[in-house]
């Protein structure tokens, strides 16, 4: 797992764990019918990105996205590591 990837699940299971008021993140982890809409969305984004807009324009759609599929994870107690794991397993 990348740093910052190490750095931002932190924080995730650390909202999940102690929900703010106000945390975007709390909200989400909530609410799992919010969070696969949010994905949703973002996927659609992602796409319409690839299809009619910049290269930075990609790169902040797929950072949102990925966010909302760490949230996922985090809701279900999985982690980047079981998707790394899958990754590896069907390079081999």
């Amino acid at each position: 797992m990348s740093n910052f990837i190490d750095q931002l699940f932190v924080v995730l299971q650390e909202r999940k764990a102690n929900p703010t008021a106000g945390s975007y993140t709390a909200s989400l982890l909530a609410d799992e019918d919010e969070i696969v809409k949010k994905i949703g969305e973002e996927a659609i984004e992602v796409i319409l990105a690839a299809k009619g807009q910049g290269g930075q324009r990609i790169v902040e759609e797929t950072a949102d996205l990925v966010y909302h599929l760490l949230v996922l994870l985090v809701s279900r107690n999985l982690s980047w590591d079981d998707i790394q794991a899958e990754l590896a397993s069907r390079h081999q």
